[in-house]
């Protein structure tokens, strides 16, 4: 497991891990799959992290980086040696991460949650509805202590230790694309519940009408329309409403990488920078990560907090 620990749990701290107060759920239309979905979510105990449990097959697959298996055009997790996966876990993973939800057990009957609106809105709609719980057990905390960087041709994400006085995750992220649509774009944030739901929960997944036949004939993409997407044809965006923000582009992207980096299981204190990147560097980028022991140590939230004053 690149030397991650099974057992990520810290001495005392005085921020504890939260689930669900009761369960909740919902049903919509699977992004790639298109097929109609029943998805659930469920308190959990203290410890128990997210994990997937696919209803149809009887299967759990953890929410872990080092259990993704797939990065084109969404993240897909599965397990050695077993075909059963669950894809497009970003969005639902973003919406725990940036509701600071620790545990939950996530029923779907088929292989990915709905898509909904294309964006993490949705689901922290439904976690607000259900309300979440103080658990007893105290919250994990991941420090970066040196930079780690993964690149591919222009692309790159990073993570570095937090600034002096600072306890969470900061993140800054930037795009580039030739369609004069989305063009370049940037956006940061210090990652908290607030900020969470107020900047990047609404941004929508996003297209280019050009490869949309072609992700199709790919097996890609089946369920995707102007309900759940934005779509760009060069200097025009589709969808008859237009955009939620200017640089909502930038945002999901930002969103995705939320969701991505919450598969580490934990909190995460470092800052965070990539540009022109994607679920695959994501992951590459926990992978590097925890492949150098003197890169990250688990430590206590509160003891954070002394030596950042």
């Amino acid at each position: 497991m690149d030397g991650l620990p099974r057992n990520l749990v810290p001495g005392p701290t005085n921020r504890r891990q939260r689930t669900l107060k009761a369960s909740i759920g919902c049903v919509g239309v699977g992004l790639h799959s298109g097929l109609r979905v029943n998805i659930t979510l469920q308190p959990a105990p203290p410890d128990h992290g997210i994990i997937f449990r696919r209803t149809d097959l009887g299967i759990d697959i953890p929410a872990r980086f080092d259990h993704v298996v797939d990065t084109r055009l969404a993240t897909v997790l599965g397990l050695d040696g077993a075909s059963a996966r669950i894809g497009t876990v970003e969005h639902l993973m973003a919406a725990l991460a940036g509701s600071a939800i620790d545990n939950v057990l996530v029923e779907v009957d088929g292989p990915e949650p709905p898509i909904l609106d294309g964006s993490a809105a949705p689901f922290v709609f439904l976690l607000d509805c259900a309300g979440t719980v103080e658990q007893s057990a105290p919250r994990p905390v991941i420090e970066v202590r040196r930079p780690v960087r993964v690149s591919d041709g222009a692309g790159f994400v990073e993570l570095r230790p937090a600034r002096p006085g600072d306890t969470g995750l900061d993140m800054a992220l930037s795009i580039e694309f030739d369609a004069p649509a989305i063009g370049r774009q940037a956006y940061s944030l210090g990652l908290t519940p607030e900020s969470f739901r107020q900047e990047l929960a609404h941004a929508r997944t996003f297209g280019l009408a050009e490869e949309i036949d072609q992700m199709r004939a790919a097996g890609f993409a089946q369920g995707g329309s102007l309900d759940n997407a934005v779509v760009v044809d060069q200097a025009r965006v589709l969808n008859p409403a237009g955009l939620r923000m200017p640089d909502e582009f930038a945002r999901h992207k930002l969103l995705d990488a939320v969701g991505d980096l919450a598969l580490v299981g934990a909190e995460l204190c470092g800052r965070f920078t990539a540009h022109r990147s994607g679920h695959a560097l994501n992951n590459r980028l926990l992978h590097a990560l925890f492949s150098d022991a003197a890169a990250w140590r688990v430590i206590a939230a509160e003891q954070l907090s002394v030596e950042a004053a």
